[in-house]
């Protein structure tokens, strides 16, 4: 077979073979009980069969089949289109796949797949219900003997499929003019790029000073080597922190609320990285999982595969921990993004303890309101619930804001009231 190597290990019968051997048997005691010879001659094909099915399938050096695959996810928005081809030889007429969806995931059309000799081509339409980051596995695939009783898996040769879909604000958020790289009282620029910047003024030389910098009228003047004074540039360094503790909403809306945010997180770091600027992620469940400050395509790397293997954690660590294990690793002073669904009370001691080790926060709060009334029904008890858990929220939200600037992000694909918090950030209180 063309492009496949293989054993027979690890083939087996199908379901079907089961009732087709069971009626060859039959077939055969009913010969020697009736001693008609002619039923012996039906119950041997029955019997035959599922060895000599099982037989058919390829064999050749020692390992698994392989067929190479090639696929792409495209899509605009929420829609998520997957097209490939594999290239099965001699048995791309007789090779059944089988498709993985993840749970965020919905179907906008049956799986379309096409024989074209050799190659099969396939294609998925699918819908993202919200914001996700996920690996598609490759598609299990099963080598199936022609009369249908006897199969084989073989392996797709081919990488796992990234799936990325996120509001578009995400990735364009860098764009907005930052006017300061932190809220702390007092000039705390985040790092110097050079000695390049706002002129400041003019101050007397000390070792280590440039040749450049120096200023001629000032030193005739003062009778000393005088230098300019610049203002160091300032960058949009961002910290972005993922709240994974369990918290009273359960674990499916935990889960679902952490996929959201890790998708924000995916793109926004994105963004700054795209722009050259430093970005550094943490994941606080129990402890702290991060990724210091860094730039450059192989720091995305490390980004993603944080992202990729962060989930909610079994136990809530004390918001002092992660207050304590930022010093660790990051600068004080970073423009520092909170991602937490603010689902329980521990949420808000994160902000203080943050706030008194010098990372002052912009929250971003993915809201669990959609999901709790989504099954909701138009009667006027249902009604009353659904504007009970808003207000509940809502006082939520208003009880963040007396500690950091929060978006109560309910519509998961518009990020853009993001922008002015992360452009002006404003102390605690700024707004009730």
């Amino acid at each position: 077979m063309a492009g496949a190597q293989g054993s027979i290990s690890g083939a087996r019968f199908r379901p079907i073979a089961v009732p087709v051997v069971a009626a060859g048997l039959l077939l055969a005691l009913g010969a020697v009980g009736t001693g008609r010879p002619a039923l012996l001659f039906l119950a041997l094909p029955l019997l035959v069969a599922p060895i000599a099915a099982l037989a058919a399938l390829p064999s050749g050096a020692p390992g698994p089949l392989r067929y190479p695959l090639r696929w792409s996810a495209r899509g605009t928005g929420a829609e998520v289109d997957i097209e490939g081809t594999v290239e099965a030889g001699e048995a791309g007429r007789s090779l059944a796949l089988r498709f993985a969806r993840p749970a965020g995931l919905e179907e906008r059309a049956p799986p379309f797949v096409r024989r074209d000799g050799g190659t099969i081509r396939f294609r998925l339409e699918w819908r993202a219900r919200d914001p996700l980051i996920e690996l598609l596995p490759p598609p299990a695939a099963t080598l199936i003997e022609p009369l249908d009783l006897a199969e084989r898996p073989v392996e797709l040769d081919g990488p796992p499929l990234p799936v990325e879909r996120f509001p578009p604000e995400a990735a364009r958020v860098r764009a907005i003019p930052y006017r300061r790289t932190t809220w702390m009282p007092g000039e705390a620029p985040s790092r110097s790029l050079g000695a390049s910047g706002e002129f400041f003024g003019v101050r007397y030389a000390v070792p280590g000073d440039s040749p450049r910098r120096s200023n001629a009228r000032a030193s005739a003047r003062l009778g000393r080597w005088c230098v300019n004074e610049f203002r160091p540039e300032r960058t949009g360094d961002l910290l972005i922190v993922l709240d994974a503790r369990p918290s009273p909403l359960g674990p499916d809306d935990d889960r679902a609320l952490f996929a959201i945010g890790r998708a924000a997180a995916h793109g926004i770091a994105g963004g700054f990285l795209d722009a050259k600027d430093r970005v550094g992620v943490a994941v606080f469940g129990e402890y702290l999982d991060a990724v210091p400050l860094g730039s450059g395509r192989t720091h995305r790397h490390r980004i993603r595969r944080l992202l990729d293997a962060s989930g909610v954690a079994g136990e809530a660590g004390p918001a002092e921990r992660l207050a304590v294990s930022l010093r660790r690793v990051y600068p004080v002073g970073v423009t520092t993004l909170l991602i937490s669904p603010l689902g329980g009370d521990d949420s808000f001691h994160l902000l203080p303890h943050l706030r008194q080790r010098g990372f002052g926060a912009v929250v971003l709060s993915p809201s669990p309101v959609p999901r709790l009334v989504a099954g909701l029904s138009g009667r006027a008890e249902d009604r009353a619930l659904a504007r009970l858990i808003r207000l509940t929220r809502r006082a939520r939200v208003a009880r963040s804001w007396e500690e950091a600037p929060t978006l109560d992000w309910e519509d998961h694909w518009n990020l853009g009231g993001l922008e002015p918090l992360l452009r002006s950030p404003r102390p605690a209180g700024g707004l009730r």
